[in-house]
């Protein structure tokens, strides 16, 4: 069901967010991140340019018949006509017309300064192509918005230019017009008069995008908003060239949370998280931990005297339920922990040690002597469990052993490198002997080792390594230097993160890796040895 037209979310991840540096977007991946754009309920999705680039032009007419929306609108985006020529012969605006997008969004300038040297026309000419465009799509029966690019910087530089291309689309029938701070230079105290002020000379419905050079873009949106605007756009996750867009999950939740203004279908922001998160995955840009609502940080607490406050009352030390948006609360286990953080902690990974204090202790103990060691747990919740189960049981949770383990590297002359591992393994009584190869060490011994486990539990196979990291720990010495290595893990079903830390970065690596397999089969219902 469509939502109410008394105030518009319109996301422009496809086109504007797809200018972000190393973000490439296949026709598949646009496909699926609308879907789940339309999922979270935003208003309109702007696709793309059609005529513009065959890939667009693709992706639009795929979309007439792979892509069946429930909340939002399909949108084009365009310019406005050329100078000299007319709006029925020009090829792009006959592009948009033929994409059969229920709305389009013309960029249209109100700068002075670039229509002299971008556009190489003159003010008047621009008026008539603003009005010529709009007409001639709005009589072929699709909806039509504005944005006037670079309208701040234009509105310093000649406010009566700039104001009358607000007036002219208006008048031509253009439903919203978005002032768009294209550089992304403005502060809300001036953005927010300025928007006052096109409201009152102009009595234009306004609609906002904003950039985010100063860091300012959502509260730029929000400043706008504020003032009268009822039409804002963002990206998903703030995606967007130069540092971004305008993040559009943090303006949702901030309108649906603190100003009460709902702007999705009820429900709808439950997923926020979910489909943040999920968009990241197709885009293959990784999501920022800090970033609000739906990091995975946003909701992450360290200090032990957060703790202690929070296991009286969560919203002690957290400005909203993290549920609201489909997040959680994490407790961090670092030098910093008391008792509150372990007991949290562990309640959170499925255990419950309020009623055991000794344990709580000892755990306090050993993971700050750790950390002295160069551990650190924050972001190896598996391990942690492991060294929790560890203090219960009086034992570590033991599948296998690993005996020895050998790394060959060869180099030649071409200048590819291979290399290959051999593991020596105890498990179930039987000794084993693995070799593995891969593209680096650390994948070598990845291989063996699990190669070397699968007839004995076979559901290793299901285990894949994701993500793999080196940090040289500060303040020792050089290359000889004591080495921190996470790796995080998935079988399909969740992800799981473990820690190694060694003089020797392949020891370290074997570490972290003995606890992701040793982790695996215990998510798998292994029982231990």
């Amino acid at each position: 069901m469509k939502m109410n037209d008394a105030f518009h979310i319109y996301d422009t991840t496809l086109r504007d967010g797809a200018q972000q540096e190393g973000l490439n977007l296949s026709v598949q991946d646009k496909l699926a991140i609308a879907r789940h754009l339309d999922d979270l309920g935003v208003g309109f999705i702007e696709g793309g340019w059609p005529g513009a680039n065959p890939k667009d032009t693709e992706f639009f007419k795929r979309a007439q018949t792979e892509l069946k929306l429930k909340n939002a609108t399909f949108v084009a985006f365009g310019a406005t006509r050329r100078p000299g020529v007319k709006a029925a012969d020009d090829v792009l605006l006959r592009a948009l017309q033929d994409s059969q997008a229920a709305a389009v969004t013309l960029v249209a300038k109100s700068h002075d300064r670039h229509v002299d040297l971008a556009l190489k026309t003159n003010l008047d000419e621009n008026l008539k192509m603003i009005i010529d465009s709009i007409t001639f799509l709005k009589a072929g029966g699709q909806r039509v918005f504005l944005d006037a690019e670079h309208f701040f910087d234009g509105y310093k530089s000649n406010k009566a230019y700039a104001l009358e291309v607000i007036k002219v689309a208006a008048e031509a029938g253009a439903d919203v017009i978005a002032l768009c701070d294209t550089n992304g230079g403005m502060l809300p105290d001036e953005l927010s008069q300025t928007v006052h002020e096109v409201l009152q000379a102009s009595g234009a419905r306004l609609g906002i995008h904003c950039h985010n050079d100063t860091g300012c873009a959502v509260a730029n949106s929000l400043a706008a908003i504020s003032a009268g605007v009822t039409h804002v756009q963002g990206t998903l996750n703030g995606y967007g060239e130069r540092t971004g867009n305008a993040d559009l999950v943090s303006i949702i939740a901030n309108l649906e949370l603190k100003k009460k203004q709902q702007v999705l279908p009820a429900g709808s922001l439950r997923e926020a998280f979910r489909i943040s998160h999920a968009v990241a995955e197709v885009t293959n840009v990784a999501p920022s931990a800090r970033q609000p609502y739906v990091g995975i940080s946003a909701f992450a607490h360290k200090a032990g005297l957060h703790a202690s406050a929070i296991k009286v009352d969560p919203a002690m030390y957290q400005h909203e339920d993290p549920e609201s948006v489909g997040n959680d609360m994490r407790m961090l286990v670092s030098e910093m922990a008391g008792r509150a953080s372990i007991e949290l902690k562990s309640r959170e990974l499925g255990i419950d040690l309020s009623s055991n204090k000794e344990v709580v202790a000892r755990v306090v103990d050993r993971v700050k002597e750790m950390e002295s060691r160069g551990f650190t747990f924050e972001a190896a919740d598996a391990s942690f469990e492991l060294l929790l189960r560890e203090e219960l049981a009086g034992r570590r949770p033991k599948f296998f052993t690993i005996e020895s383990w050998a790394i060959t590297v060869d180099g030649g002359e071409t200048g590819e490198v291979t290399s290959q591992a051999s593991v020596t393994i105890t498990a179930k009584g039987e000794q084993i002997i693995s070799t593995g190869t891969g593209n680096g060490p650390v994948n070598a011994i990845d291989n063996a080792l699990r190669g070397g486990l699968l007839k004995i539990y076979p559901e290793l196979a299901k285990l894949e390594l994701t993500d793999y990291k080196v940090r040289i720990l500060e303040g020792r010495a050089g290359t000889g230097a004591v080495t921190r290595v996470l790796v995080e893990t998935k079988d399909g079903e969740g992800e799981w993160s473990t820690i190694g830390v060694h003089e020797n970065v392949i020891a370290a690596s074997a570490m972290a890796l003995e606890d992701a397999v040793t982790f695996g089969l215990l998510r798998q219902g292994r029982e231990p040895e």
